[in-house]
């Protein structure tokens, strides 16, 4: 069996390694936090040698990156399935947004939870051009066709007239990924602040989002809060 490095048996194995580095660096960040991680513990949890995390890896950072782009890519074949499955208005193909980010939220919090940590550290660490870039891959376009939900629902009369397609855009999605995230973290501490799960209160700040963007024929609708969505809360253990 030949195991060159164009050969199907070697890009398979590649592959199980690259996945069984980023699987543990994933771990590690989400119980114990991406600054307290050295590269010498995703070593020692994926059971390699440093030299062959190096292989693929030049450092922590090249680490988190790759998992912001799994990460992103997930999200973005999520948020696609959701649009593609919706035949009405641009408020309930936003709705089918808002709901995709839900199940995110209730049955892939490790992913959000990193995300936010990501979020912090870019914040100091990192430049805007290596997001966009990451976002490029990802993603082309993503955020004009957001864009242009939000200008066919003016013209379908789903959504408010005198909003500003990109401007709310922008808005829509902060609001949402920073309620996401910021949920995502406190988990359980979310309960004991506020008395309400992280599901009452996501789905509690979507129906207000929709509310903000429906059109005075739609707010009767909107008022009542969202019962559509598959997602549904994980069982307490």
């Amino acid at each position: 069996m030949s195991t060159s490095p164009t050969s199907a048996p070697y890009r398979a194995h590649r592959e199980r390694q690259r996945h069984r580095i980023l699987d543990a660096a994933r771990k590690l960040f989400d119980r114990l936090g991406i600054d307290r991680i050295a590269v010498s513990e995703i070593v020692a949890a994926a059971g390699i040698r440093a030299s062959t995390l190096y292989e693929y890896f030049s450092s922590k950072d090249e680490i988190v990156w790759a998992l912001v782009e799994e990460h992103m890519r997930e999200s973005a074949v999520r948020a696609s399935a959701a649009l593609d499955a919706v035949k009405g208005t641009a408020l309930d193909k936003i709705s089918a947004l808002f709901h995709s980010a839900e199940d995110e939220l209730l049955h892939h919090p490790e992913r959000v939870r990193f995300m936010a940590q990501f979020d912090a550290m870019y914040a100091h660490d990192w430049s805007v051009e290596q997001l966009l870039a990451v976002e490029d891959r990802v993603s082309v376009g993503r955020l004009k066709g957001l864009e242009s939900i939000i200008r066919q629902g003016i013209a379908d009369g789903s959504l408010r007239p005198d909003l500003n397609p990109r401007l709310t855009m922008h808005a829509v999605l902060n609001t949402l990924v920073g309620t996401q995230r910021r949920l995502a973290s406190l988990g359980p501490r979310v309960e004991k602040e506020y008395g309400k799960s992280v599901h009452q209160l996501f789905r509690e700040s979507t129906r207000i989002l929709l509310l903000g963007l429906s059109a005075p024929m739609n707010k009767a609708h909107k008022s009542k809060p969202l019962s559509s969505s598959k997602a549904t809360s994980p069982k307490k253990r």
